[in-house]
Order: C-alpha cells, then structure tokens, then sequence
C-alpha cells in the first residue's frame, strides 16, 4: 500500500512526499500519520450550532434574504436541536407593526 500511495499524489501533495526522509515511512499507520499531520488543516470543518448563533440580520438584509442564509447554515448541522435552532434566530431584527 505504502508503495502505491506515490502514484496517486500531484502537485503539492507529490513534492511534500517526495521530500520526506528516506525510510522515514516504515508502515501504514507512518504514512497516515505523517499525511494527516500534513493535510489536517485542508479537512472540511463541520459547521456546529455556535454558527447559528453567530448570524445575524444585517441593518439592509431583508428578512427572507437572512432566512435563507439561516437555512442554508441549519441544514449543515448535523442533529441540530430544534430548541437551539429557534433560540439562534434571535438574530432577527425586531420589526414594529403599525
């Protein structure tokens, strides 16, 4: 496996493996590791409920154009409870009806 995984990589991912020290990878679990120590900053993040929290209705957003945003953002989080959903909206601006 450890000598097939070259043959997969390109570019960036080629050379820093080809720089690595000779006989540094000695197995599997090596490879993983050091590959992973690598790239873990280009792993998707999974978006959690604090970025629900974090929205908020601009002074020139219309309600359905925020609406849309907090649903495109909700529907990324996995088991987002339904609770803290609702409690995040409080983003909304507050209207006054005549």
């Amino acid at each position: 496996m450890c000598r097939v995984f070259p043959t997969s990589l390109k570019g960036a991912a080629l050379s820093w493996y080809t720089q690595l020290p000779p006989r540094s990878v000695d197995n599997f679990n090596t490879l993983v590791r050091l590959f992973s120590a690598q790239y873990a900053t280009s792993r998707p993040h999974h978006i959690t409920s604090a970025a629900l929290s974090n929205l908020r209705q601009q002074d020139d957003e219309s309600l359905r154009h925020f609406m849309e945003r907090f649903v495109s953002v909700s529907i990324k989080i996995r088991n987002l409870n339904p609770e803290v959903a609702l409690h995040s909206m409080l983003g909304i601006e507050t209207w006054t009806f005549c």
